[in-house]
């Protein structure tokens, strides 16, 4: 019979789902190109527990395979380290047939299990510290990680196998039949993982630099990460904590992005022309070009994540911005970015207000508004166009 769960280390094993046609998470507001895992591992010592499920699709599945690699009747615990349903949405399954087996969870969690699946279940509320004998000396010591990315969210780590559980922290969306870091394309793996911080982790970096001190300060041996999204991390561990606590440090490189909307393409012509001054006078400076209605809006997050500046263009329509932009905007303003600069320009025919909103978004947004903005009346002729690497040019100075 074919195994479907898969070795992790000694008696630990992943027992979780491949999405390999993901294309689309947490609704339609994350996108995933290289689809995604759920990650559920098993443990199997004196006493079995569980940790996390899949997603409420592949609840049925789930539990079926299972089912064929143990008898379900013997897990003894279950750990809800999330209940988000890309996690726990396999719970209701699998307790139609458990229902008296205990959850593991922290308070916060079971207000959310309870809510999403209205179901009283076996809870156990946990809180950092607190462990969970396993048999054959082993134990399970939890770390609540409220606000990573939940309130509810917390971490478990398995001692003896020094494994870290640590659920949607240091995780990426990459569907792989493989299990480890070091075993797949490491631009793929770097690039997701900064995708998934950029795009999930952002509005918390206040909190996750906290906790990286705290978990630090608990000096477990750390031999593995087990995410609940991507790869296990057992190919020196400490480097993608590394790179959260670079990232969380309102994280920049030498790069200036531009990012516009354009009717005409009026606007457009000043981007190019606006990135073509800033390359002239800071030539080692990354300069990226996005147009909002052409490119996916979680890669240009990620870019802005990336960048010490972002350049916004607009024409003024209806006294204001096109409707991309605006929404834009806002969104830039939930991820809470600290540290970047920001200045506008666009076209107009008539009134020309654009700009000037742009700024009064930017700035509530927390960005550091530089200057006044550039604005073009009409088509931009060749003066206006040498004016736009002009303004470029000085934006290159920031």
């Amino acid at each position: 019979m074919l195994a479907l769960k898969k070795l992790v280390k000694n008696n630990v094993y992943w027992v979780g789902k491949v999405d390999w046609e993901l294309q689309k998470f947490h609704g339609n507001e994350y996108s995933t190109h290289k689809g995604s895992t759920y990650n559920s591992y098993l443990i199997q010592e004196e006493k079995i527990a569980l940790i996390d499920t899949v997603w409420a699709p592949f609840a049925e599945e789930f539990v079926a395979n299972l089912a064929r690699e143990i008898d379900l009747q013997k897990i003894d615990y279950i750990i809800a380290n999330h209940g988000e349903i890309d996690h726990s949405g396999a719970l209701p399954a699998l307790m139609k047939h458990i229902p008296d087996k205990p959850i593991y969870c922290t308070a916060n969690a079971v207000k959310s299990l309870k809510g999403q699946f209205h179901q009283d279940w076996n809870f156990q509320v946990v809180k950092t510290g607190d462990t969970l004998a396993l048999g054959n000396g082993k134990e399970l010591v939890f770390v609540a990680m409220p606000m990573l990315h939940w309130p509810d969210s917390m971490a478990t780590y398995l001692t003896g196998d020094h494994i870290l559980f640590s659920n949607d922290a240091f995780g990426q969306h990459l569907a792989t039949e493989k299990l480890f870091n070091d075993q797949v394309d490491q631009c793929d793996l770097y690039n997701e993982s900064l995708k998934y911080y950029a795009n999930i982790l952002t509005p918390f970096s206040a909190v996750l630099r906290k906790k990286l001190t705290e978990i630090t300060a608990l000096n477990l041996p750390l031999e593995m990460i087990a995410t609940s999204h991507g790869v296990v991390w057992r190919d020196n561990p400490l480097q993608i904590i590394e790179k959260y606590a670079q990232w969380a440090d309102d994280y920049q490189e030498n790069q200036i992005t531009i990012i516009y909307d354009t009717m005409w393409n009026g606007t457009k012509i000043l981007a190019e022309k606006i990135a073509a001054g800033i390359t002239l006078a800071a030539p080692e400076v990354v300069v990226k070009i996005y147009n909002l209605a052409k490119r996916d809006v979680n890669d240009m997050i990620t870019e802005v994540f990336k960048s010490k500046a972002v350049i916004i263009g607009s024409p003024t329509v209806a006294n204001s911005v096109l409707h991309s932009v605006a929404g834009f905007i806002h969104l830039m303003k939930g991820f809470k970015f600290k540290g970047k600069k920001a200045a506008a320009f666009g076209c107009y025919g008539w009134s020309g207000e654009a700009v000037k909103v742009i700024n009064e978004l930017l700035a509530d947004a927390g960005f550091e508004v530089v200057n006044d903005g550039y604005r073009n009346q009409w088509n931009p002729a060749a003066a206006a166009q040498e004016a736009a690497v002009d303004f470029g040019k000085e934006l290159a100075k920031i």
